[in-house]
């Protein structure tokens, strides 16, 4: 699906399948051995929970720059130890528990279903699976200039604020969507940016969970609200006295959107 896309696929890894291809692309049996025959900048991982971490390891210390961790249900204690020593390594970690991202027109790296995204200058960051295409598909009109699924665990590589940061200054997004779940405490930190003078874009969002019922964990192992930090309430408020207007509903994203970018 990514190589249909336009994205340079170069090689894959699978220990014990060194020496065979898939579509014509080269498999080996160690991420230093692609490495070795290709200038490789991005690995996305589709290994099973148990061995995903490992995985990431061994891209990082092959001195890949990005690494996009589809898998989901990896150990937390695990993602933050591997989080952490990509940090120290100066590797960026997309997920775990991601769709990936997407540069519409350019290049797809994850499972994001191509059809639904559009050149153009909205960027958009988005906690969900789902709902990302959904959205993006209702921004058809003006189109995306980069596509994020960050991920939905408690501990993840990239977070809400440094995604909305880079959009900041990213020369082709003009607007910034967040697409944000009742749980942790991101959304409250963009608002404060924003508060602080630090975000200047226009930036619309909207937050999943209104009708979770209290203290209940729903869907995202991260979409869990504690002592009253997390709320639906409670990041719809921050984003109010941050002057970020916040949609009801997906499909009023588009509304609030184009009544922005016309001002």
């Amino acid at each position: 699906m990514m190589m249909r896309y336009g994205t340079k696929i170069v090689a894959g890894v699978t220990p014990g399948k060194g020496g065979s291809d898939v579509l014509g692309i080269p498999v080996y049996d160690t991420v230093k051995e692609a490495t070795k025959e290709h200038e490789i900048d991005a690995s996305i991982i589709f290994v099973p929970a148990k061995f995903a971490s490992e995985a990431v390891y061994e891209a990082v210390d092959s001195g890949i720059g990005l690494v996009v961790v589809i898998t989901e249900h990896i150990p937390v204690v695990d993602v933050a130890k591997f989080v952490r020593y990509a940090k120290s390594r100066g590797t960026r970690i997309v997920g775990p528990n991601c769709p990936g991202l997407i540069v519409p027109g350019e290049s797809l790296l994850g499972i994001l279903p191509s059809k639904y995204f559009k050149k153009g200058n909205v960027g958009i960051v988005s906690r969900s699976g789902t709902l990302t295409y959904e959205v993006a598909h209702l921004l058809n009109e003006t189109g995306q200039s980069t596509v994020i699924g960050i991920g939905g665990d408690p501990i993840i590589g990239t977070s809400l604020q440094e995604v909305v940061q880079e959009f900041e200054e990213d020369q082709q997004t003009d607007a910034i969507v967040i697409i944000g779940e009742i749980g942790g405490t991101m959304e409250e930190k963009v608002a404060q940016l924003k508060k602080e003078g630090k975000l200047t874009k226009p930036i619309v969002a909207y937050i999943a969970g209104l009708t979770a019922p209290k203290e209940k964990r729903m869907g995202h192992a991260g979409a869990v609200v504690y002592m009253g930090m997390g709320t639906f309430e409670s990041k719809v408020e921050m984003f109010r006295k941050a002057d970020i207007p916040v949609a009801k509903t997906p499909y009023e994203i588009r509304d609030v959107l184009t009544k922005i970018l016309r001002k």
